[in-house]
């Protein structure tokens, strides 16, 4: 185990230092240099030239590299100079509500995939399978900022029952004290993640019927509930644990379309005010803490089927 895991956190240690270098290239390659790209395409060539003077920006691109890279390590992911605050402090500010938003969503839609995979590989090629997997089909393949907009045009424009704009509150726990205008976004983000977790969840299932371990407990007289419950979930729930994992780059970005359409305050309306407003520190430093909450969210899920299955960490 231990071998195992020293193994993962070489191979994520070595994706983040890519993921390193590919932000540090992308701020390097917009508009010819960094102060440009930074202090906007109206500045002087004097107060570029100045700028790149002042931040290191003049140096070659391995003592740049080695500069940024110490940064990093301290925890410093740059400054915006068009809101006059540093990205940590931005980034640190919105987190919480994108965090609250992103797991609220992710617990429902497991809590909704996991029965419904199951019921529907027990039930398979029966009418309710048949009609669940085309709705989820179209889920699945619906944009999120068009399943948004049905969300808004029928709830809140139609029926008039919720709000078509999240709450602006800026507490962290704004999904408890106002769940009324949270419920759209909510539900928008899991509608996607529900369709995806399902149909792995109903493979998986449907792998695990057909072993052999199943059959020696309906062979004991053990009902189709305790069969389901103690023998298949926790095998059949393994590939739901690894997909949660590669999964969040899906909710970051379901995030970021959600937050932009409901005006909700979180990382995702950060990113796309940022992108409108050229302000490419903000940009670069959202990219990277996606990316190494990308791969922490592997890691942590491999640990967890290694755990799980032992017989995963010879793989």
């Amino acid at each position: 185990m231990t071998r195992y895991v020293l193994r993962r956190l070489a191979t994520s240690a070595v994706v983040v230092l890519g993921v390193s270098l590919i932000t540090f290239m992308m701020l390097h390659g917009l508009s010819g240099s960094p102060g440009r790209a930074i202090l906007g395409v109206e500045a002087s060539a004097e107060a570029v030239a100045a700028f790149d003077r002042e931040h290191g920006y003049d140096r070659s691109l391995v003592v740049q590299y080695v500069m940024y890279l110490g940064d990093l390590l301290q925890g410093d992911l740059g400054y915006s100079y068009r809101l006059n605050q540093s990205v940590n402090d931005l980034l640190a500010e919105n987190a919480g509500r994108t965090a609250m938003l992103a797991g609220a969503a992710l617990v429902l839609a497991i809590g909704i995939a996991v029965p419904l995979g199951v019921f529907q590989a027990v039930k398979r090629n029966s009418v309710g399978d048949n009609l669940l997997t085309a709705l989820t089909f179209v889920a699945y393949s619906m944009p999120v900022f068009l399943l948004a907009m049905l969300l808004i045009q029928v709830f809140a424009l139609g029926l008039g029952i919720l709000p078509a704009q999240a709450s602006q509150s800026s507490s962290n726990f704004v999904i408890f004290t106002e769940p009324r205008a949270m419920l759209l976004p909510v539900l928008t983000l899991t509608g996607v993640t529900v369709a995806m977790y399902s149909r792995y969840q109903r493979s998986a299932a449907l792998d695990q019927l057909a072993q052999d371990y199943i059959r020696v407990a309906r062979a004991k007289g053990l009902s189709t509930r305790m069969v389901l419950t103690r023998h298949l979930l926790r095998n059949a729930c393994l590939p739901l644990v690894t997909l949660i994992g590669m999964s969040i780059p899906l909710l970051l970005a379901g995030n970021l379309v959600v937050e932009s359409v409901f005006n909700y305050p979180g990382l995702g309306l950060l990113f796309f005010n940022s992108l409108n407003n050229q302000d490419y520190p903000v940009l670069l430093g959202y990219t990277l803490v996606a990316s190494i909450m990308t791969v922490l969210g592997n890691l942590l899920a491999d640990l967890v089927v290694a755990v799980s299955d032992p017989r995963t960490q010879n793989a």
